[in-house]
């Protein structure tokens, strides 16, 4: 039986997937992308309005479903028994691959090129290096849980390796000036990393639900005031 955790990395992938190549539809629609001219860049399906509102949209949630899946993940593998510091630095990956993506949604290419360079770094090589990380932790520790069937595990190593040559050749295809192929490569990329964050729906078929709990903070606590301290303003 799977939870309805295990359905947030498919929402994920089905979302954003779409999403994109709805983006990509609209853009070619309303003839503000010529494909006769070549292949487009995602960013530049989604400069202009409409599709620019659409594209926001769903870099955002996604964006949103990504963060809560991270955190989801990062309190698996410490269950799984993976270390303190090893887990924190594969949460700070996920969550900054994340926020690029939201940064690529809200700063179009054609406004704020820098900083829409900036999420597509987080997006595409660190969101890489999060799925990287994991599978390297993961590979040194012999007795945590293997869900899923045996070839995930290879299809997890397969996708990454496939996503890490295609990353490094869509940046120097870019560079040669071969935009079209680059912007191929990207669109590639982009799935494929959607696609291992879907893959993530095997790893918490097992869980039911999850649950919030406060400790407090330890050392002393201040005692609250009994009543509001009165502010005095000199004027």
């Amino acid at each position: 039986m799977w939870g309805y955790l295990s359905l947030l990395p498919v929402l994920l992938a089905i979302w954003a997937i779409g999403g994109l190549w709805t983006v990509f539809s609209v853009a070619v629609a309303n003839k503000s992308v010529n494909l006769t001219q070549g292949f487009p860049y995602i960013s530049i399906c989604g400069n202009q309005p409409p599709q620019s509102c659409i594209f926001s949209q769903v870099l955002n949630l996604g964006a949103a479903l990504a963060t809560w899946i991270c955190i989801l993940r990062y309190h698996q593998l410490r269950d799984w028994g993976v270390g303190k510091w090893p887990n924190r630095l594969i949460l700070w990956t996920g969550l900054l691959s994340a926020l690029g993506t939201s940064i690529v949604g809200n700063f179009q290419e054609k406004n704020l090129r820098a900083m829409h360079l900036t999420g597509a770094f987080f997006a595409f090589f660190v969101g890489t290096l999060y799925f990287w990380l994991q599978l390297l932790f993961l590979w040194r520790m012999k007795s945590v849980p293997r869900p899923g069937a045996p070839w995930i595990r290879p299809l997890r190593l397969g996708l990454c390796s496939i996503c890490t040559i295609l990353t490094v050749a869509m940046v120097v295809l870019h560079i040669w000036r071969m935009r079209s192929v680059s912007a191929a490569l990207e669109w590639t990329v982009a799935m494929l990393l959607f696609v291992l964050f879907g893959l993530f729906a095997v790893d918490f078929s097992g869980l039911d639900g999850c649950t919030l709990r406060l400790r407090p903070r330890s050392g002393p606590l201040s005692t609250p005031p009994a009543s509001p301290v009165p502010l005095q303003v000199s004027l």
